[in-house]
């Protein structure tokens, strides 16, 4: 598949700039996959949309502020912005950095706080960058910034530091939010709970793999990069039993999704499929596009995504009722020009979609 086949028209006053006044109000659209029907809502709808014994699976990752600032030594070099990525050693992080090809090995930086750091390495367009001392939360905290996206074209506030925050966020790891958990509200899970649906955890700590712009002409040429995730042995015994008794496992977001996808075990020494996860850590590089077969999610929670984006990709999968049918995109993208018609609201800070 060409990656123009997920490509879209969008009116740059639909990309959210800010988050709804308060969080939990976002529209909601509803897609059912079999009938290729569509429905619109309120997110505080969704409790009366899904049904007693479904199972949410959530991503519990925290966003870190991730986004800092440092001046070339001497000064002649102005401010350049960094995204910490992955921790490499208590005093290395990977790392993104504002006009990459500029940022040469040996070149020095000074951040706040008289924190001085050197690049001492290249992995293709991305750079190690180590520090005199080791940075910790405490401190990124006090001098980070939040790394809204690039769509979202404004300096971060400290509102943002809640609103770019899952309420429910308790590792933290991830240089961008998941963002479909963005829409919960401690009322809304509450509801959930009294309504008979269960909640579980996984942790994806969000990074290139889910953020990096897809550059090959064929979408099956593209590489993801590996992101770390993590489920615990009572998430995994809920999600097991879950699909033992033909109960719907919904993932929120691409990033439970992914991570569902890849710790699912499907068969025993005998060869006999059946519902087990690997528990633990791990690491994953899938890549989900139309024709995939999914394993375990029944059900999928997500935001609006980006034109030729990896997670457009994803949901036009998950849309095809019958795996290897080609038809969720197309039924995706009908789903978006709707929603643009509608004036629904896009991206990390925008509205809401069930696919069942």
């Amino acid at each position: 598949m060409k990656l123009t086949d997920f490509s879209f028209d969008l009116p740059q006053n639909l990309i959210a700039q800010y988050p709804p006044e308060q969080r939990g109000q976002s529209r909601l659209m509803v897609l059912d996959r079999v009938q290729h029907s569509r429905s619109h809502h309120r997110m505080a709808d969704l409790p009366s949309l899904l049904e007693p014994g479904d199972l949410l699976v959530f991503n519990n990752s925290k966003v870190r502020k991730a986004r800092i600032y440092g001046t070339g030594s001497g000064g002649s070099l102005g401010r350049v912005e960094f995204l910490l990525l992955t921790r490499r050693d208590p005093h290395t992080w990977t790392v993104m950095a504002q006009r990459t090809k500029r940022r040469r090995i040996g070149t020095r930086y000074v951040f706040a706080d008289g924190l001085e750091a050197e690049i001492t390495g290249e992995e293709g367009e991305l750079r190690l960058l180590r520090f005199d001392r080791p940075i910790d939360e405490a401190w990124l905290d006090r001098y980070g910034h939040i790394p809204l996206p690039p769509y979202i074209r404004r300096e971060d506030t400290p509102a943002d530091s809640e609103r770019y925050q899952t309420v429910y966020a308790a590792v933290p790891g991830s240089a961008a939010a998941p963002t479909a958990g963005l829409h919960f509200t401690e009322e809304i899970l509450a509801r959930l709970t009294e309504g008979g649906i269960e909640s579980a955890f996984v942790t994806l700590h969000v990074g290139l793999g889910t953020f990096l712009p897809v550059r090959s002409e064929n979408i099956e040429d593209h590489r993801m990069h590996e992101e770390n995730y993590s489920i615990d042995e009572d998430t995994a015994a809920k999600i097991e039993r879950a699909k033992a008794e033909k109960r719907r496992v919904i993932a929120v977001g691409t990033t439970s999704a992914r991570t569902l996808e890849s710790a699912w075990d499907g068969s025993d020494q005998f060869g006999e499929l059946r519902c087990k996860l690997r528990r633990g850590e791990g690491a994953t590089s899938i890549f989900i596009y139309p024709g995939y077969t999914f394993k375990l999610v029944d059900a999928l929670f997500t935001n609006f995504h980006t034109p030729e984006s990896t997670l457009l990709m994803l949901v036009s999968a998950f849309a095809d009722a019958k795996p290897g049918a080609f038809a969720g995109r197309e039924f995706i993208l009908d789903s978006y020009r709707e929603a643009v018609e509608l004036g629904y609201r896009f991206f990390s800070y925008g509205d809401a979609m069930l696919i069942v």
